[in-house]
């Protein structure tokens, strides 16, 4: 029987869900594709049908990680509104209740922040994301520019520099809470952090 779409996604998933599993519990180095197809219940044949190589499978998770968030800071820019960081904090809130309430995020983001290292033939993969993480920047920018614009912020403003800050303090965030989830519930604190971070940045 000819498999359909909707079958070929579900295995595809399926081989990402145990690729995520095994390279947290083993690492990437000591997990081979066959593992990955046994854990998935897959041919390894059915691996290659969807993946390359190892490392297409982690940057495929890598992907399905980063690419929603960049959608929603993307989506939120389209979006009409008279403040621009009103609507930044809204997208940071949700980013981190996300993290909680999706577990397969949850794994990915736990194997990227806490358990990779990039070493080996993963070295250049670092490249690519770091290239990734800067044209997320510059679409972060784009919210304080916007602002800028609309005077809720001072016309001096650095944009860029507040970009980098608000990066690194929601990376701290997920760090924090991946670490120990039992620790706080983003569901109840996530406005709350976020809010600490934009609270003092107002026109003058």
């Amino acid at each position: 029987m000819r498999k359909t779409k909707e079958d070929a996604d579900i295995t595809k998933q399926s081989i990402l869900d145990a690729a995520v599993k095994l390279f947290s519990e083993h690492g990437v180095a000591k997990t081979s594709l066959e593992k990955i197809a046994k854990a998935a219940g897959v041919t390894r044949g059915a691996v290659y049908w969807h993946f390359l190589s190892k490392q297409d499978i982690f940057e495929a998770l890598h992907d399905q990680l980063h690419s929603p968030f960049i959608q929603m800071i993307t989506d939120g820019l389209e979006a009409v509104s008279p403040n621009a960081i009103e609507q930044l904090q809204e997208v940071c809130t949700e980013l981190l209740i996300d993290l909680e309430q999706n577990k397969m995020k949850k794994k990915i983001a736990t194997l990227f922040l806490l358990r990779c290292d990039y070493s080996d033939e993963f070295a250049q993969s670092k490249d690519r994301y770091n290239e990734k993480k800067k044209q997320k920047h510059v679409t972060l920018s784009r919210y304080f520019d916007k602002a800028i614009k609309q005077g809720v912020l001072p016309e001096n403003t650095d944009s860029m520099l507040l970009t980098i800050g608000i990066s690194a303090y929601l990376r701290g965030i997920a760090v924090e809470y991946l670490e120990d989830p039992d620790a706080f519930s983003m569901q109840d604190n996530a406005a709350k952090l976020i809010g600490m971070y934009f609270g003092n940045l107002h026109a003058e």
